[in-house]
């Protein structure tokens, strides 16, 4: 008796490192707003920026799924309980596309600057999602096809810019990564059902109008 005890102590106190609101968060995600989440590789607990995966050079530390893969993301409560039950501190990924919203991202700076001419234009935006390195826009779910006409119609897109569609994936807050805490640059509104996401077109055309009309840059990270 006195060894099983000592097991379920050890795996409580293992259990015990992980943050209550990562689990909270990954249940609103999957069940209120129906969004398919899973949990992603840790950070490397020997050098907070490396990551758990066994790729050395990973660019995204902590940030992306591993072990399970994608495909594994799902709305199901009961999977998602599990999942952080057993892995506490997992970063909460979302598979763009299906169903769920997708994004767009460019780099931090750039995008802030994109975002307060958004905002003296009067363009209506939804939750953003802000890591130290990159920010992204949610917005509808869209086809590769629709883009490809959407990118094309452009006179200059700026080769930062990331496109989180159909089989891609992004860390949603409050999942804490190698390069960072990823946070909410803009909140869903609390207590509210799915929140509201902008078309793709009215994101894309209009940060690419405010990069090029205040002369902001975007540096190719």
């Amino acid at each position: 008796m006195r060894e099983i005890l000592g097991k379920r102590r050890r795996l409580l106190s293992q259990r015990s490192d992980g943050r209550p609101e990562l689990f909270s968060a990954a249940l609103t995600f999957a069940k209120e707003w129906q969004w398919p989440v899973l949990p992603g590789v840790a950070p490397d607990p020997e050098g907070r920026d490396r990551c758990g995966c066994p790729d050395p050079e990973c660019t995204v530390p902590g940030a992306h799924p591993f072990d399970p893969g994608l495909l594994a993301a799902t709305t199901d409560e009961r999977m998602v309980r599990w999942w952080w039950t057993n892995r506490p501190a997992a970063p909460i990924i979302l598979a763009t596309g299906g169903s769920a919203p997708c994004a767009v991202s460019l780099p931090a700076l750039p995008a802030a600057r994109a975002l307060a001419a958004l905002d003296r234009a009067g363009m209506r935006l939804g939750p953003v999602v802000a890591s130290p390195t990159r920010w992204a826009i949610l917005v509808k779910p869209y086809s590769l096809e629709q883009l490809g006409e959407l990118l094309y119609a452009q006179d200059h897109v700026p080769g930062s810019l990331r496109f989180h569609g159909e089989g891609g994936y992004l860390a949603l807050p409050p999942s804490g990564t190698g390069h960072g805490d990823i946070t909410w640059e803009r909140a869903p509104l609390p207590g509210s059902a799915s929140p509201w996401v902008p078309d793709v077109e009215a994101v894309v055309d209009a940060v690419v109008e405010a990069l090029t009309r205040t002369g902001v840059s975007a540096p190719e990270l």
